[in-house]
């Protein structure tokens, strides 16, 4: 399953519902949101992931950070600690309050919402995306224990593997092409 579906289909839908809840948008606009946002968020990731230190960094923040939470109590989003862990999170996968305001800048485009509202919706779906890769890293650990770092990034590159063609290299060349 990718990471969309994943955070779509979270709590048969309650993390939508209570993203779009949180926003006052409905349930088609956020996932409109969600669906325009992710492609950053998981640009980041991969960005991330390939500098110095990252997928450690990564795997420390996914095993111990408790962002499972953020999908299996989809009420956490609206409180103002989860909107606190996106914006750290966001400062980790997209560097700048810049780079987060052109990608909701983007995502306005790309969707017709408010820019403000977007802006609103960034941290809530960054502690998504981790509340997801972080289950998806629990999964993983739980049918293999005692994998490696490496093992774990292996499984979680389908979730970042926008086109899905086994390569997260082309999907990290697009971003910093849009970027630059």
């Amino acid at each position: 399953m990718d990471l969309l579906a994943s955070i779509l289909n979270a709590q048969r839908g309650g993390a939508v519902r209570e993203l779009a809840g949180s926003l006052g948008l409905d349930e088609g606009q956020a996932g409109a949101a969600i669906t325009a946002l992710l492609p950053a968020l998981t640009q980041g990731l991969k960005r991330n992931t390939t500098s110095p230190g990252g997928l450690e960094s990564l795997m420390g923040a996914l095993t111990g950070g408790g962002h499972q939470r953020y999908l299996d109590n989809p009420e956490t989003l609206a409180r103002p600690e989860t909107t606190a862990d996106g914006n750290a999170i966001l400062g980790h996968l997209l560097g700048s309050k810049e780079v987060s305001r052109q990608v909701a800048g983007r995502a306005a485009q790309q969707t017709g919402l408010d820019v403000g509202v977007l802006k609103q919706a960034l941290p809530l779906v960054a502690a998504l995306v981790m509340g997801t890769m972080s289950r998806h890293t629990a999964q993983q650990r739980a049918t293999a224990p005692g994998g490696s770092p490496g093992d774990l990034m292996g499984s979680l590159s389908s979730l970042l593997d926008g086109n899905q063609d086994g390569s997260i290299a082309d999907d990290l060349m697009g971003f910093a092409k849009k970027l630059f």
